[in-house]
């Protein structure tokens, strides 16, 4: 009865780790793209007013 309590528990634990995972590896994504546009837009900011 143990085994089956303690295989529940460690289940959960891998599946609320791997959604965790999916997650941060979502936002990362979401910044870095986020940080290139803004990056781009400064760069065209600076290019116009240059010009």
């Amino acid at each position: 009865m143990k085994r089956v309590v303690y295989l529940l528990m460690l289940t959960l634990f891998l599946a609320g780790c791997s959604n965790t995972w999916q997650g941060a590896k979502t936002d990362a994504k979401e910044a870095a793209d986020w940080t290139k546009e803004k990056v781009n837009q400064g760069a065209s900011y600076a290019k116009d007013k240059t010009e």
